[in-house]
């Protein structure tokens, strides 16, 4: 495991109990209809920062990247990557399952890249439509195309040992076999840790 993605409100009890384990505190701003003021979401990132916390998974605002508001949209993404300082992660939640079309769904993966993204992100796994085997191949095509390491994180909807092969197929299929690794490649796994347990072998435990 790379890290435990926890609620604002556990980072510190999160950092403390896994300090030394190697397994880092990644936790949520925006979230989940990506629709709170700056100010709230910057406070939230320095807050989540200084408990511990060293991957920001933050909700773009995706209603209005939607509508064409591209700068505002733009702006906050900046904004709070600026505060992330090294090594810390910025994974840009896009919510494919709203943005409506596949040119949106590259606007905003080239957008979010663009501007800093250490990791992009499907979705929230809180609405209708989640992580999709299309929508995925739409944002490892966009991370092919840049000339920086760019990770992926499909989230939501991914209940199986099955449906997380065919996501690990595809990233090998367009990025190469050797790619997926926990810097390149990440699940959110809240509906998929069941099924992993028991695809362990007995003595592992």
């Amino acid at each position: 495991m790379a890290a435990v993605c926890v609620w604002p409100e556990y980072v510190e009890r999160c950092a403390a109990l896994l300090n030394g384990t190697g397994v880092v505190v990644a936790t949520v701003v925006n979230f989940p209809m990506g629709n709170q003021q700056v100010g709230r979401v910057l406070d939230d990132t320095l807050t989540a920062l200084s408990d511990g916390a060293t991957e920001i998974d933050l909700v773009m605002p995706y209603r209005m990247f939607r509508n064409g508001d591209v700068k505002p949209t733009a702006s906050l993404i900046e904004a709070v990557g600026d505060i992330i300082a090294p090594p810390g992660v910025l994974k840009v939640i896009l919510e494919t399952g709203e943005l409506g079309d596949d040119a949106t769904i590259r606007g905003a993966a080239e957008l979010a890249v663009g501007l800093g993204a250490d990791f992009i992100k499907t979705s929230t796994g809180k609405t209708d439509v989640s992580a999709t085997l299309s929508t995925a191949r739409i944002m490892l095509d966009v991370i092919a195309g840049t000339d920086r390491p760019v990770g992926l994180k499909p989230s939501g909807g991914i209940r199986t040992c099955d449906d997380a092969l065919a996501y690990l197929d595809l990233a090998a299929e367009i990025m190469g076999p050797d790619w997926a690794t926990p810097s390149t490649f990440r699940f959110g796994a809240s509906s998929l840790l069941d099924s992993l347990m028991e695809e362990l072998p007995a003595d592992s435990s």
